[in-house]
């Protein structure tokens, strides 16, 4: 993991109607590795998540206050369109959400869109690229112009990251991506994170302590709207400083 940093958050609230959901998260990310986001259901994990590329923006009566610098730009800066800042910033939700087209054009979507090919062969190299890199090539090279969804929830999953990684992003956002996998699925998952943690910033949140662990090089622990303890993986979860975290890694609260 290196200790650039790509994100730098400070006094970071958001607000659903009179519920305020976060109470003004302070938190720098790293450029490149894994930082987990845990804690229990409602603490404020996802919606912390979306706060990255700005999606709470896209649920009604939500409020954002504080400030996320990305490189040192805010990225709440109103000059700034949303629709590039999540070009820079790919999302992948916790069912797998393929567009209902070919595999070939779910992961060519994004390069289309945004004008990242020339030619078709460009696009072409760019597709099997972006399918090489999410472990999906081989299964899918002899059947790309057959539905994406298709295909099963594991390989839905990495079709999904391939589609994200296609348009070339500094960061990939995962909201719980291996909840509907089975271990199988999800266990390439994990490999996959491993080995695309050396080109991206990736944040994750996980209900699931153990896949923190295995994934992420920094874990941040949040509970009701708190952020209460961020630091080394191994460290939040063999010694973590502060009893509340103690009590939810060993059970005794959730």
């Amino acid at each position: 993991m290196t200790d650039k940093i790509k994100f730098k958050c400070r006094n970071v609230r958001v607000q659903y109607g009179d519920l305020e959901a976060l109470h003004g998260i302070d938190i720098d990310i790293a450029d490149r590795g894994v930082t987990a986001f845990i804690g229990p259901s409602g603490c404020g994990k996802s919606t912390f998540l979306r706060a990255f590329n700005r999606m709470n923006e896209t649920i009604g009566g939500a409020k954002f206050s504080g400030q996320i610098l990305m490189d040192g730009e805010d990225i709440y800066d109103p000059s700034l369109d949303p629709v590039l800042l999540r070009a820079r910033v790919g999302m992948v939700f916790q069912k797998p959400n393929p567009f209902p087209k070919s595999i070939y054009d779910n992961v060519a979507y994004g390069p289309r869109i945004h004008g990242l090919t020339e030619t078709q062969a460009e696009l072409d190299s760019l597709v099997e690229k972006s399918l090489r890199r999410a472990g999906l090539w081989e299964e899918v090279k002899d059947r790309l112009t057959e539905q994406g969804t298709d295909l099963s929830g594991g390989q839905q999953q990495r079709l999904v990251i391939a589609r994200a990684i296609a348009i070339s992003p500094e960061v990939i956002l995962m909201d719980e991506p291996a909840s509907a996998l089975d271990p199988i699925a999800t266990a390439r998952l994990e490999a996959l994170i491993e080995e695309l943690k050396t080109r991206y910033c990736i944040i994750i949140v996980t209900h699931s302590m153990a896949q923190a662990a295995r994934v992420s090089d920094k874990t941040a622990f949040f509970y009701e709207g708190d952020l209460i303890e961020y630091d080394d993986t191994e460290k939040i979860f063999t010694n973590p400083d502060n009893q509340r975290t103690q009590d939810y890694i060993t059970g005794r609260t959730g």
